[in-house]
């Protein structure tokens, strides 16, 4: 049975290597649902943050086979009750639709407006995707303008911290 998995890859920051990802993955005929990359708490390893869904079985093998990758240090497979993880997203309006209605529904889903130009305000939210894609429904009838989300940040619950993992495969980062 196919379930969400969030992978976690920590790699070299190498040109390249989010192509080689994608590769394993579409090989075994699994989707991508989402995809981040950025720096992480080690100086030189880049964190890569894909969202699929899949088997148990699939999700493990797939992760062990990023593993063998040159250039990859270490890859997880967790389920979304392992890990801590949210999205954020931008939603623009055209100014004229601002009204109590509005402030009322910006407050009642924690979301909040970051920019207000003369034609536009632009508010953001932070949360699951549900959580965003429930205010873009309910924006809607305020003449949504644009609407773009992030893909998934997470940081798991197990206290291990990636430096031990490199330590034990004896991977020393400059």
């Amino acid at each position: 049975m196919e379930k969400q998995f969030t992978l976690s890859v920590f790699t070299e920051n190498v040109l390249g290597m989010q192509t080689r990802l994608a590769v394993i993955l579409t090989r075994r005929r699994i989707k991508i649902e989402s995809v981040t990359c950025c720096e992480c708490e080690v100086d030189g390893v880049c964190r890569y943050t894909i969202v699929i869904n899949a088997s148990e079985e699939q999700a493990i093998k797939v992760a062990q086979q990023i593993e063998k990758q040159v250039g990859v240090f270490k890859a997880f497979a967790h389920l979304n009750d392992e890990i801590v993880f949210r999205e954020i997203a931008l939603y623009k309006l055209p100014v004229e639709k601002l009204n109590g209605k509005l402030e009322l529904i910006l407050r009642n889903h924690n979301a909040s407006v970051v920019a207000l130009e003369p034609a536009f305000a632009i508010v953001e939210k932070t949360g699951h995707e549900e959580e965003l894609t429930r205010l873009l429904s309910e924006l809607q009838n305020f003449g949504v303008l644009e609407f773009a989300r992030s893909g998934r940040v997470a940081i798991s619950k197990p206290m291990k911290p990636l430096i031990n993992y490199l330590n034990e495969k004896q991977i020393f980062i400059n």
